[in-house]
C-alpha cells in the first residue's frame, strides 16, 4: 500500500517542528547532531511567498569551506519544497550551532556529486537506499559563504 504524499508532507513538517522546538528550547544544547551528522537550519526564501522559511537538515559532508546538503525527501519522487525555494532564491542563512551564516547554495555539479556521494553515503548508508528510490537523481546542495 502507498502511503498519501500528503501524509508524508505532513510527517516531515511535524518532525521538523519538533526538532526546532528541541533546539530553541535547550539553546541549541540539544538536536544539532543526528546520526553522527552535524543539523543545520537552513533559512531560505519562499519562491512563491517571498517569506523566511527554516527547515532541520542533516550536512553529512564538507567541501573545502561549503557545507553539503541532500535534497533526498527520505527517497520521495519530489524534491523537498526548501530546494525549490533555493533553486529561485539561492541567498540563503544556515545555523550551525549557535552561529547564523549568510551562504549562497547552488547545485552540485555532475562531477562534484560523483565525488561527493560516497562521502555522503558514509557518513549516512540510508541516503544509498533512498538514491534508488526515488525517481530522480537527488541533488545534492553546496552552501558557499559568502
Amino acid at each position: 500500500m502507498r502511503v498519501p504524499q500528503s501524509l508524508i508532507d505532513s510527517g516531515f513538517k511535524s518532525l521538523n517542528l519538533l526538532h526546532r522546538t528541541v533546539l530553541r528550547a535547550t539553546g541549541r544544547r540539544y538536536g544539532t547532531s543526528a546520526f553522527g551528522m552535524p543539523m543545520v537550519e537552513l533559512h531560505t526564501t519562499g519562491r512563491k511567498s517571498g517569506l523566511e522559511r527554516t527547515v532541520i537538515l542533516a550536512s553529512p559532508a564538507t567541501r573545502g569551506s561549503s557545507l553539503v546538503l541532500v535534497a533526498s525527501k527520505g527517497g520521495d519522487d519530489r524534491n523537498p519544497q526548501w530546494f525549490e525555494n533555493l533553486v529561485v532564491h539561492p541567498d540563503v542563512e544556515l545555523n550551525t550551532g549557535k552561529l547564523r551564516r549568510p551562504m549562497r547554495a547552488r547545485v552540485a555539479t555532475a562531477e562534484e556529486a560523483s565525488e561527493l556521494w560516497p562521502q555522503i553515503i558514509a557518513s549516512y548508508r540510508p541516503y544509498a537506499s533512498y538514491q534508488r528510490r526515488a525517481q530522480r537523481e537527488i541533488p545534492l546542495v553546496l552552501c558557499d559563504p559568502r
